[in-house]
């Protein structure tokens, strides 16, 4: 399928615009092919390196996201210490740690999560969701900005989380605005596999 750019798919060049014709292309997916799609991504994410132990951020799915839970659980089996983002008010975003079998509670913007008896974590890497993504490693969210504030809270404790953003293939644009505070991503994990920035492949 031919990627067209940004500005021509849309009618225009803003993030607003972008964000809102990626999400209406992932609306249109079927329920079904969504499932087939994250089950593929959960393969996919057998390529993703990390020592047991590490902490790794997924989230579970809201309206059309990929569903992480497969992959999530194929992380628990090798080692990893899950959490899921919590908003603990408009602005702030956590991570409380993902036990199997917690009882979860609405964490706003409805998403679910562990409650507030959940331990805090800094995660060593974010899977992160996303509206829209380029080439070169540009990610746009949903325009609230908490996993920017997010990124920037643990840089600041002197924390560098691995960014790997997950989305459906059909929400790659040919080039995303991108301002000075945006991070770039590591690497993109879609249902047709995990692809790296850094490395160029």
């Amino acid at each position: 399928m031919a990627i067209v750019p940004a500005d021509r798919e849309t009618g225009m060049d803003t993030k607003a615009g972008i964000r809102a014709a990626m999400l209406t292309k992932r609306d249109s997916l079927a329920p079904e092919r969504r499932i087939d799609m994250s089950l593929a991504m959960a393969e996919a994410a057998e390529a993703v390196a990390f020592e047991p132990g590490t902490v790794i951020a997924g989230y579970l799915p809201i309206r059309s996201e990929p569903d992480l839970r497969p992959m999530m659980a194929r992380f628990a089996q090798r080692g990893a210490r899950l959490c899921l983002p919590v908003v603990l008010d408009r602005q702030t975003i956590v991570f409380r740690e993902f036990i199997r079998g917690a009882e979860l509670v609405d964490t706003g913007f409805g998403t679910s999560g562990p409650g507030p008896e959940a331990t805090v974590l800094d995660p060593d890497l974010l899977m992160m969701p996303l509206s829209a993504f380029d080439d070169a490693g540009n990610r746009l969210g949903y325009g609230a900005g908490h996993y920017d504030r997010a990124i920037a809270r643990l840089r600041a404790k002197g924390r560098t989380p691995r960014l790997i953003g997950t989305a459906f293939s059909i929400q790659r644009v040919d080039a995303l605005p991108a301002e000075a505070h945006d991070v770039p991503l590591e690497m993109i994990l879609t249902e047709q596999g995990l692809r790296s920035f850094s490395q160029g492949v």
